[in-house]
């Protein structure tokens, strides 16, 4: 969940708009601070609770490094310590979540989101992250590149974790489409999270799928350990310094919506039209 798009140098960038959801992130990202968790907490437990049984190797697809965490770190967290294998494949290293800071560079920011990610997942009991080094921003570029290098790391069978093809994010929609075409050419099995979503969409929105929505209940451990591989992300939830550029990409308002009590997933694979 890079911090370009908080700052809103993609979209002035000209990468955002018309691109999936991304035309009704803009205004929340621009105007105002999206749905509250609140708004949230009620609606998600009408869904039916996810089924983990037989998820022992799954591959999740992070486009910046934290989305695997803020999506799915509790789910990871649970199919790791029943015996399951997790292996997280960091699309980008985030390096321009802070364009206009003066106290890091993006090379260094890379090498820091890399080292929090490592250290993130391993309070997960997850392994450090396969890493493309795809540049942020221009997933859509590389697409087809990503899709192949998912092809073979995937088998029949394999579950894939992919941020939703609509989530709202470019490089979130890239990797989510490249991660359908890879299932689909591998017969692995899609299983899509958001993280964009949460904030510019509303329950019973028409843009979402909820039709294929199942929820992750997770135990009061698991929050807090969820909690605890989000503190590692110190550069993202914390300001590097008291300029403006450097203020925090995920305030508590935004964590609030991402680390709740629940994870929602989109079920049977995706292309349809939400």
């Amino acid at each position: 969940m890079t911090g370009d798009l908080m700052t809103g140098d993609l979209m002035t960038g000209g990468l955002v708009t018309g691109i999936g959801n991304a035309d009704r992130l803009g205004p929340v990202i621009e105007d105002d601070r999206g749905t509250p968790a609140s708004t949230w907490a009620a609606w998600v437990r009408r869904f039916p609770e996810l089924e983990l049984a037989g998820w022992d190797d799954v591959l999740v697809v992070a486009p910046h490094p934290d989305d695997e965490v803020l999506g799915v770190g509790g789910l990871l967290g649970r199919v790791v310590a029943a015996g399951g294998r997790a292996t997280v494949v960091a699309v980008t290293d985030g390096d321009p979540a802070y364009p206009h800071s003066r106290v890091v560079t993006p090379s260094q920011l890379a090498a820091l989101r890399t080292r929090e990610s490592a250290a993130a997942g391993a309070v997960l009991g997850l392994p450090v992250p396969v890493r493309l080094g795809l540049p942020d921003g221009a997933v859509a570029a590389h697409e087809a590149a990503l899709a192949e290098a998912l092809r073979d790391l995937l088998r029949p069978g394999r579950r894939c974790l992919a941020t939703w093809g609509r989530d709202g994010h470019p490089d979130h929609e890239a990797a989510g489409r490249a991660a359908a075409a890879a299932c689909r050419a591998s017969g692995a099995t899609l299983v899509e999270y958001p993280v964009w979503m949460w904030h510019w969409a509303r329950p019973d929105d028409p843009a979402v799928p909820w039709h294929r929505a199942s929820v992750l209940p997770l135990s009061p451990r698991e929050q807090q350990r969820k909690r605890r591989a989000v503190a590692e992300f110190a550069s993202q939830i914390a300001p590097l310094s008291a300029d403006p550029a450097d203020a925090a990409v995920l305030p508590p308002f935004v964590l609030d919506r991402l680390v709740r009590g629940e994870e929602l997933v989109f079920t049977s694979g995706g292309d349809d039209g939400a």
